[in-house]
């Protein structure tokens, strides 16, 4: 584009020009997570209601919704919740539709990217799944002959004209640009600016004419989608540990979104501040355990690199505590996009120009793959290691991230197996997925490594390390029987028997073969044991890089959870009745957390039977709760 691009205060009048200029069938494409238009992708969803001859395909990917609780004490806790964080957030109206089952035919909708589990039921969503690598799906994009992208946008004033930023998500767009530039595709660009989203400098920072129309004003204005951080437990920061000793310094990082992610920063930082009790902490949970090449245990001199397709809020706090600090060319971190808490993108806005050029948004093409200017890239990402969560593993060492064997996308690839390909194509990185030894199903304890699955997402002959809170599984270029055996070494010990019995029955282990002793006693309790010393020194906190919930809201958090998962079974649930409604006199806290839930009058049954219920696990769950008294800066 070189003309002036035509600027709008109303996004209906803004999808007429659309509807006029591209005629009557629409291909949208909306950046994945924050990044949506949310008021142009809405007026033009509108227009293809009403008018039933326009046809109106939508490609996009980690459509953002606000959370909803599952039962009632769910709902009387985040409903305060969703109104302090997403008020004025705009629901999108296709995913309303899609969710009701009440999508007009002339509409489509495709994603290759979940909210995690959100789409799991609504088979409309699950039939027009695209699975894709984050790197194909602009290649997907352009064969759908998109013909319009719509996308939110930071803007400012330089010299007296319009600089345009495309912030949070350069991952597609910059890439679908420079296609277009070439001759191979023919859309519009259409802006929609944000007065809360952070202009990035760099690829991103854009002329106004590269896009041909404009959204903006207080009408369309509106508060960014902005998740909380959520706690990180025990057995998280035990992984967090373990991964925490596989980075070597002077390397390269890239870490995913979660509590995984938030425990192996934090870890990687106590490592670097406080490294006697990093050291400790290492020995408590693995006192038997070999040492090997792989570990690295010292402060960061040289310091890391960050080169990660999505840019979390851990990496503001490497970079402050000095772990983050190994520059490329001047800069500090590579990414493709980004999504956090209000603190996140406030700490964005705030920094200073030169604070801010460190921090380049580019392209996924950049940070998810080595072709494209790749002596430059091999050169940089020296020691790389590549750090992503998984669902479920196998004893032959595949991955299970992205779906279930039932067909079911719970999420997607998205840049997975991306990073495990560089892992490998690399001569000195290394892939690292953590993976939750067990989860609760119905009340119970389930294994998360199974003897075989399914799905899978990373076959096993792409396997390189797998980390659970029992340790690290080395498995790159083992034979089949020797990672059976390091699998074994880090699953929970209440499911080895079973899991070694079906490796035998298969021939692919020696029958005399038994788990060492030291591995046999890999029980939460354990875990447990070495670390509560550390978190009542302050060391694991459950929110480590700061929390948008009260101080009673975090005391609720653990004790709802906890009765999410006794609701499985009704003599759990009684005997929780009974131990609230017999519990000794209230602590400020209790009665803090029932007045937060609205159970403080007692005036109804069921209220009655539902403060006893948070009574008990208040009482259960005060002992593992440390509160955070602060918001989180990100600047301290």
């Amino acid at each position: 584009m070189t003309e002036a691009p035509q600027w709008f205060g109303d996004a209906d009048a803004l999808a007429e020009a659309v509807v006029r200029e591209i005629g009557t069938n629409i291909v949208l494409a909306l950046p994945l997570g924050l990044g949506k238009a949310n008021h142009v992708a809405n007026a033009l969803y509108a227009r293809a209601v009403a008018d039933r001859s326009i046809k109106l395909t939508i490609f996009t990917a980690l459509t953002l919704e606000k959370p909803h609780g599952t039962n009632e004490l769910e709902r009387r806790f985040i409903a305060p919740v969703i109104e302090r964080l997403f008020g004025g957030y705009p629901d999108l109206a296709y995913a309303q539709a899609l969710r009701k089952g009440t999508l007009p035919p002339n509409i489509d909708v495709s994603e290759f990217f979940f909210l995690a589990g959100r789409w799991l039921r609504v088979p409309a969503a699950q039939q027009n799944y695209i699975a894709a690598n984050y790197t194909h799906a602009g290649r997907y994009v352009l064969e759908r002959g998109v013909n319009v992208i719509a996308q939110l946008v930071a803007k400012r004033i330089v010299n007296g004209n319009a600089r345009i930023s495309l912030s949070c998500n350069t991952d597609l767009t910059l890439d679908l640009l420079k296609a277009r530039a070439a001759g191979g595709a023919h859309f519009k660009l259409v802006g929609q600016v944000n007065v809360e989203l952070p202009f990035m400098p760099g690829e991103g920072d854009l002329p106004a004419e590269t896009f041909s129309h404009m959204l903006e004003g207080p009408r369309c204005d509106f508060p960014l989608f902005a998740p909380p951080n959520e706690p990180v437990n025990l057995a998280k920061y035990a992984t967090g540990f373990h991964v925490a000793r596989l980075v070597p310094d002077g390397g390269t990082l890239q870490i995913g979104i979660g509590q995984e992610g938030d425990a192996a920063a934090h870890c990687l930082i106590l490592r670097h501040s406080d490294n006697a009790a990093f050291k400790d902490a290492v020995a408590r949970l693995a006192p038997n355990a070999k040492r090997s090449p792989l570990h690295n245990d010292g402060p960061f001199a040289v310091g890391l690199h960050g080169v990660s397709e999505m840019f979390v809020g851990a990496f503001l706090a490497l970079i402050q505590a000095g772990v983050l600090k190994r520059d490329v060319d001047g800069v500090l971190l590579h990414a493709a996009f980004f999504i956090g808490p209000k603190a996140f993108y406030r700490a964005l806005r705030e920094m200073s120009e030169a604070e801010l050029s460190r921090l380049q948004m580019t392209a996924v093409s950049f940070t998810n793959e080595l072709y494209g200017d790749e002596a430059r890239k091999r050169q940089a990402r020296t020691k790389a290691r590549f750090i992503n969560s998984t669902m479920m593993a196998t004893l032959l060492g595949a991955v299970v991230s992205d779906g279930l064997e039932d067909g079911r996308a719970v999420s997607g690839v998205g840049g997975q197996y991306n990073f495990v390909s560089q892992a490998f194509a690399l001569e000195d990185a290394r892939s690292i997925i953590t993976l939750n030894s067990t989860r609760e199903m119905q009340g119970r304890p389930e294994s998360n490594i199974r003897w075989s699955y399914g799905h899978e997402t990373i076959p096993c002959h792409l396997r390189d390390i797998i980390v659970s809170e029992y340790g690290a599984a080395d498995l790159r270029g083992k034979s089949d029987r020797d990672v059976i055996a390091a699998m074994l070494s880090i699953a929970d010990s209440r499911f080895q028997p079973e899991l070694l019995r079906q490796a035998k029955e298969a021939g692919k282990i020696p029958g005399s073969f038994e788990i060492p002793s030291v591995y046999r006693e890999n029980v939460p309790d354990r875990i447990e044991r070495a670390l509560i010393p550390f978190r009542d020194r302050g060391l694991l906190p459950p929110f480590p890089f700061g929390t948008d919930f009260s101080q009673t809201e975090q005391a609720l958090i653990p004790a709802l959870q906890l009765l999410k998962t006794a609701s499985t079974s009704p003599w759990r649930m009684f005997l929780l009745v009974l131990q609230g409604l017999f519990t000794g006199p209230r602590s400020e806290q209790t009665a803090a957390g029932l007045a937060r839930l609205g159970l403080t009058d007692g005036k109804i049954l069921t209220d009655r039977l539902y403060a006893a219920l948070v009574r008990a696990a208040l009482k259960r769950t005060a002992a593992s709760t440390t509160v955070v008294n602060r918001r989180p800066t990100y600047d301290d």
